[in-house]
């Protein structure tokens, strides 16, 4: 179900900031329009917005992070195989987080984007770079948890790495133990704790549902997973990269129908 941008935008921008901590008292107009074409999916819009209020102020903490979150949602919006193309929007989201972080050491969403952007950035070179940078991405989502309990992107990457963990092979816990020394802690249960989590928070999220969706699926709860799955399908779009997205979803839910008697 795709809302039309305008009022998609209105609404999130009236109810919550969706992707980011409660938005501050007498927060910059120039900001506001930067996140609500954001939130229309004009994302490059967005980044004419951000940047030219960085041009002002480069140390800006607020607007780094978010170039950090526009940067990731440009680069997920393009098709996986398109790698080559997908991997500036990643570098640039890695360094605008790092900004933040340098900026405001006690802004959530600087570490919460960091952690994000370093993921997409692996992914997107290879399954063995995220590997390379499971403690980092993992320290950096604590952190950002430290500082907002209540951050659901964070809560839901966190699941998303603990899935993951869990999930792996006996080959790739040997390539992690040879460049990481042990593995970081992760565990099926802890994904569904934080993933059920993401969606008590920000129940809008496609992607909260997806994640917990794969999670039912590897721990062979079929019946949970399509459940799930097919409650993603009545959420909103909200980003680019949720169309395809949905039809993973679908594709998915005929996968797992299958296997239930």
């Amino acid at each position: 179900m795709a809302l039309k941008p305008t009022i998609k935008a209105t609404i999130l921008l009236l109810l919550f900031p969706l992707f980011g901590s409660v938005y501050a008292a007498g927060m910059p107009v120039s900001l506001v329009k930067g996140d609500s074409v954001f939130f229309a999916m004009n994302y490059e819009a967005a980044d004419s917005l951000y940047t030219s209020i960085l041009e002002k102020d480069p140390e800006n903490a607020d607007v780094h992070w978010r170039l950090a979150r526009l940067y990731v949602s440009m680069g997920e919006a393009l098709p996986p195989e398109n790698a080559e193309e997908r991997q500036p929007y990643y570098e640039k989201a890695v360094r605008h987080a790092e900004a933040c972080v340098v900026s405001d050491e006690n802004q959530p969403d600087g570490h919460t984007w960091l952690a994000a952007s370093m993921g997409v950035l692996a992914d997107n070179i290879g399954p063995r770079e995220k590997i390379i940078r499971a403690n980092i991405i993992k320290s950096e989502l604590l952190r950002a948890l430290e500082l907002n309990p209540e951050d659901d992107v964070a809560l839901s990457i966190l699941g998303s790495f603990n899935r993951e963990i869990a999930d792996m092979g006996w080959l790739e816990k040997v390539f992690a133990k040879t460049f990481l020394g042990k593995l970081p802690e992760a565990s099926e249960e802890e994904a569904e704790r934080l993933l059920k989590k993401a969606v008590a928070i920000n129940p809008l999220v496609i992607r909260h549902y997806h994640e917990l969706g794969k999670l039912y699926r590897d721990m062979k709860r079929y019946p949970e997973a399509v459940q799930v799955l097919q409650e993603a399908l009545t959420k909103p779009v909200l980003m680019k990269s949720d169309e395809r997205r949905l039809q993973n979803i679908r594709i998915l839910i005929k996968k797992l129908s299958k296997k239930i008697d």
